[in-house]
């Protein structure tokens, strides 16, 4: 029964990202959008540090196609790598409304939210974006955001989905970026449970600010957790963009991915302990081996019955997968089966200590665990 049920789940899950990713995707309306019409809308993006994709991420910020924005770079430390990056694309787009920030603030202790203090308070539109440094922005990035905003909308988001991986260890990290988390953001979002994703967040500034302004954020060691408490307490909602937006990973290697998610898995269960419990029967792991021992109770093959399951719950994600337009090859089904291996391991890790590091930032759970 358990492993039926799961496997139901799986595929409406499925088939909502799948809807999602979809909606609007032919509409050229969007694209096309007299821009000048559309409101001034600030952009703040945190740097720290230069990975490879950065330049092509960063850059992609100063070619939107839109009319009327200002982009706000922040950054701690003026000797940081990614300065003379970010002054030569300012020098070779002088035509775009941009500032870097170079400065330290420590309002929590969530690193990132303590870099964008400085270009919340500068910014000076009704609508602001705060986006990673890197997530791929598409022309019309700006316009598929705002096509996003219902009356009800108190935050509008987007997950990371994985694309240009390099090597094993990168498939397996669009593994979970895409056909695991997005999957069920998408799912949870359709029927109306959204959560924030701090990859991109659209604020319309007036509800952040009636909130306590930047600061609320603040409130937990998270800020998409903080801004998820935040909208659901002034009785709106959290959205996501229908189609997300990519994150260039390149190479990867083991350490890197488990960390990762370790990190993510605490925050999580730190923030949100209730959702988090169930998390220890998703993927695929537990529904098989449900089936399997099922299956050998009825003096049938265990493996054969295990077996065709899985092909079947992986076959659902291919074509999730190729419908969504994310990233699929033939290495995807078995990252997706090392995923689900480590699922239960990083459930357990989640569990062990209240500590991790974050771009060398040494971070505790206990003022996340205490706001609970």
């Amino acid at each position: 029964m358990f492993a039926a049920l799961a496997t139901l789940l799986h595929f409406a899950s499925a088939l909502l990202a799948c809807y999602r990713a979809r909606r609007g995707q032919d509409d050229p309306s969007v694209i096309a959008a007299d821009t000048v019409n559309l409101p001034p809308i600030s952009v703040l993006r945190p740097v720290r540090g230069l990975d490879p994709y950065d330049e092509l991420t960063l850059r992609s910020s100063f070619e939107l196609a839109y009319a009327h924005y200002e982009l706000i770079l922040c950054c701690e430390d003026q000797d940081d790598p990614v300065v003379p990056v970010i002054r030569r694309l300012m020098a070779a787009h002088p035509h775009i409304d941009a500032k870097l920030l170079i400065g330290r603030d420590t309002l929590s202790s969530n690193p990132k939210l303590n870099n964008l203090i400085k270009g919340w308070r500068v910014a000076s539109h009704a609508w602001v974006v705060m986006a990673d440094s890197n997530v791929l922005m598409p022309p019309d990035y700006l316009q598929r955001l705002l096509a996003g905003w219902r009356a009800d909308t108190g935050l509008l988001c987007a997950p990371p989905i994985g694309c240009m991986p390099d090597g094993f260890w990168a498939e397996v990290e669009c593994a979970f970026l895409n056909t695991y988390q997005a999957r069920w953001q998408y799912a949870a979002d359709t029927v109306g449970l959204g959560f924030a994703q701090g990859k991109t967040m659209l604020w319309r500034r007036t509800d952040l600010e009636r909130a306590g302004g930047i600061r609320a954020l603040g409130a937990e060691i998270a800020e998409d957790a903080a801004a998820t408490k935040v909208v659901r307490r002034a009785g709106k909602r959290v959205r996501l963009v229908d189609r997300a937006f990519g994150q260039p990973l390149g190479v990867r290697s083991a350490a890197q991915i488990w960390s990762r998610q370790v990190r993510w898995a605490k925050l999580r269960r730190a923030t949100f302990p209730l959702f988090f419990l169930p998390e220890v029967l998703s993927g695929s792991f537990a529904p098989l081996v449900a089936a399997a021992v099922a299956a050998e109770a009825m003096d049938v093959s265990g493996v054969g019955v295990a077996a065709a399951l899985g092909a079947v719950w992986y076959g659902c994600e291919a074509i999730l997968a190729r419908t969504a337009g994310w990233h699929l090859t033939t290495l995807s089904p078995l990252a997706w089966v090392a995923r689900d291996v480590m699922l239960p391991a990083l459930w357990v890790q989640a569990w062990l200590g209240n500590s991790f590091s974050w771009r060398g930032n040494d971070m505790r759970l206990a003022d996340a665990v205490a706001s609970n």
